[in-house]
């Protein structure tokens, strides 16, 4: 097993996590992720090391999403770096589809993806400029 640059692999993994967002599935949200985990922003950081605790996290943003109106997420893929030979550094630009099928603009992550037998998990989470 390697670390996955593949693109296909990479979009199908987030097309799935993006419909869990805006579905507001916590339990298909929690499973995209690896435990331990951390997500960092320029003004606060959390780890998390069970999967309710990656769920608990996520439990804010459904009604964020429906009160947007947002109803799909697609992920832009900006650039893929391997890091090692199980972890890759995925750099993604969020755009958003609301109820009236205007895009909305999201935010950009670097996601610290690391390969399993099941596909790649999340390990760490950097909201960017």
């Amino acid at each position: 097993m390697t670390a996955s640059t593949d693109l296909d692999t990479l979009t199908d993994f987030f097309d799935r996590y993006g419909v869990a967002l805006t579905a507001g599935d916590v339990p298909a949200i929690a499973g995209c992720y690896a435990l331990p985990g951390l997500v960092v922003a320029d003004t606060y950081s959390f780890s998390f090391s069970t999967m309710a605790a990656v769920a608990l996290s996520f439990v804010g943003a459904a009604p964020d999403y429906q009160e947007r109106e947002l109803v799909a997420a697609n992920a832009l893929i900006e650039d893929v770096q391997p890091v090692s030979a199980l972890l890759t550094m995925v750099a993604v630009q969020w755009e958003f589809l609301d109820s009236q099928g205007r895009a909305v603009p999201g935010e950009r992550y670097r996601y610290l993806l690391r390969t399993t037998d099941d596909g790649p998990v999340i390990c760490t989470v950097v909201r960017t400029a």
